[in-house]
C-alpha cells in the first residue's frame, strides 16, 4: 500500500508510524510547516518526504488528512484535486458535520480517531496510539463502498474500533464528551482564580479534585479555538444545557433542600458508572453475509444503521457480482446476540442477511 499523509503532527505521525510497521505500508508525507516533514523522515516516520501535496498524492490509495480543524476543508479540496479516482481520502478532525457537508466527493469518508496524548507533534508519534481506540467514521449516501472498505480495514489494521456515525450525531457527541469538557475547565478556573484572589492574598494551593476537573484547562488555542467554532452550534445547546442544570442545582442549595442534592449526587454517581463502563467482548466474532443492490451509499447505509444501534464491524468485505447489478457484504461481528440483531436490522432494511 501507498499511503499520503498530509500534516505530520502526532496523530498524522502515529497514523504513518503505525501503517509502516502493520501494513507495511510506503508513506509519502507533506506538512505546511516548514521542517515538520524532514523531522518526520529523520525520525524514521515516514518513507518520502514531499514538497507538495501533489507530490505526496502520487500513486496513494489512501490519503490521511491530519491538519487542524481550520484547514481541514481547504485541506481535503486541495487533496482531493490531486488524488487518483480510485484513492481514497479520509481525515482525522475532531468536528465532522461542516467538513462533510463542504466536501461531495464520493472518495472522501469522514474519520475521527479517539486518540491523542498530552504531547504534540511528530516528535511524540508512536505507533500504538491508536490501539483498541474507537475511530469513527462518517459516511454518506454519496461514499464509494469500495472505498470505504479500505478505509475501514486500513483503520482494523492500525489496532483501532471502527465505528459509522452520522457527522451531526458525532457532533453532539464530541460537544458532550470532548469540547464541552475544556469549556467547563476553563469556567472552572477562571472562577476559582477571580474569586481566590479577590483578597489579595496569594492564591492557596489547589486541591486533587481541582486538578482533576481542570486538566485540560487552557489547551492549545491555535486548535481549540478552530474546534469551538466548528462545533458551535452543538457547543451552544450543552452549554445552555449546563446553565439549566446548574439553576436546578442552585436552588437547591439556596433553600437548602438535602434531599434533592443528595439525590441529584447519587446520580451523578450512577450515570458515571454507566458512562465509562469499559467495553468487553461480547463474544466470538461471527460472520453475516447481506446481499444488496449495487447502487450508490449501500455501504454507508449498512454501516450507519448498525452503528446506530451500537453494533460494531469487526471487519468487512465487499463480493460483487459478476454482472456488477449486485453483490455480498461480508461483516464479521462480535457476539452472538449482536450478530443476529445486525440480521435483524438488515433484513428491516430490506437486505437478505443470513450467518456464514
Amino acid at each position: 500500500m501507498v499511503l499520503a499523509v498530509i500534516g505530520v503532527g502526532l496523530v498524522g505521525g502515529s497514523v504513518a508510524i503505525a501503517a509502516r510497521e502493520r501494513l507495511g505500508a510506503t508513506v509519502r508525507a507533506y506538512d505546511g510547516v516548514e521542517g515538520v516533514v524532514a523531522l518526520a523522515a529523520q525520525r524514521g516516520a515516514v518513507d518520502v518526504a514531499c514538497s507538495s501535496i501533489e507530490e505526496a498524492l502520487e500513486g496513494a490509495e489512501i490519503a490521511v488528512v491530519a491538519t487542524p480543524v481550520g484547514a481541514l476543508s481547504q485541506t481535503l479540496l486541495a487533496v482531493l484535486a490531486a488524488a487518483s479516482p480510485d484513492c481514497a481520502v479520509t481525515d482525522v478532525g475532531s468536528t465532522k458535520r461542516l467538513v462533510v457537508e463542504a466536501i461531495s466527493d464520493p472518495r472522501f469518508i469522514g474519520g475521527h480517531p479517539l486518540a491523542g496524548a498530552e504531547t504534540a507533534g511528530v516528535q511524540n508519534a508512536r505507533g500504538d496510539l491508536f490501539d483498541d481506540a474507537t475511530w469513527y467514521l462518517t459516511p454518506t449516501s454519496k461514499t464509494d463502498g469500495m472505498l470505504f472498505e479500505r478505509v475501514h480495514r486500513m483503520i482494523v489494521a492500525l489496532g483501532a474500533r471502527p465505528a459509522s456515525i452520522e457527522a451531526a450525531n458525532h457532533d453532539r457527541v464530541m460537544a458532550d464528551v470532548s469540547h464541552l469538557p475544556h469549556i467547563l475547565a476553563n469556567v472552572l478556573v477562571g472562577q476559582a482564580a477571580a474569586s481566590l484572589a479577590d483578597d489579595g492574598q496569594p492564591i492557596p494551593a489547589t486541591g486533587p479534585s481541582f486538578r482533576a476537573a481542570t486538566r485540560v484547562a487552557g489547551a492549545n488555542s491555535a486548535i481549540w479555538t478552530d474546534i469551538y467554532l466548528s462545533n458551535a452550534e452543538a457547543l451552544v445547546e450543552e452549554v445552555d444545557g449546563v446553565i439549566a442544570r446548574l439553576q436546578t442545582t442552585r436552588d437547591a442549595l439556596a433553600s437548602r433542600d438535602g434531599a434533592q442534592l443528595t439525590a441529584w449526587n447519587d446520580r451523578a454517581a450512577a450515570d458515571r458508572r454507566r458512562l465509562l463502563e469499559v467495553r468487553t467482548p461480547a463474544g466470538a466474532v461471527q460472520e453475516l453475509r447481506v446481499a444488496v443492490p449495487n447502487r450508490a451509499g449501500v455501504v454507508a447505509e449498512v454501516a450507519l444503521a448498525l452503528g446506530r444501534a451500537g453494533i460494531d464491524i469487526v471487519d468487512m468485505a465487499l463480493y460483487p457480482s459478476t454482472d456488477m447489478r449486485d453483490g455480498v457484504i461480508a461483516l464479521w461481528i462480535a457476539g452472538e446476540a449482536p450478530t443476529q440483531e445486525a440480521a435483524r436490522l438488515m433484513v428491516e432494511l430490506g437486505f437478505p442477511a443470513s450467518p456464514a
